[in-house]
């Protein structure tokens, strides 16, 4: 009589292999707490523009209209004028940042 591991090799098991189980490590030797870090300065809500962020960018941007800026260039350098005024910029710098980068 011949077995049958003599005359084929195993089937291969097919399927996801079963998860190891490790044993859990040893706790480290309890270590000196360290000194609480200082708490990080809190940053100014970044999403809306003041009331005087607005008008001053509003007569900036009818400025350019009037000096023939197409619409769509208009609602480019507005949009890039307001994310320089979330970050803290003025009119001013925010304008003179958007130049210097074209």
């Amino acid at each position: 009589m011949s077995s049958y591991s003599d005359s084929k090799p195993p089937p291969k098991k097919r399927g996801r292999p079963k998860k190891v189980v490790k044993e859990p490590e040893p706790a480290p030797a309890a270590a000196p707490e360290p000194a609480p870090a200082p708490e990080p300065k809190k940053k100014k809500a970044q999403g809306k523009l003041t009331e005087k962020q607005r008008e001053e960018l509003k007569k900036h941007i009818e400025k350019h209209k009037k000096s023939g800026m197409s619409p769509s260039e208009v609602k480019s350098h507005r949009m890039s004028m307001m994310v320089r005024l979330r970050k803290g910029m003025s009119v001013k710098q925010a304008h003179s940042d958007i130049m210097k980068s074209k």
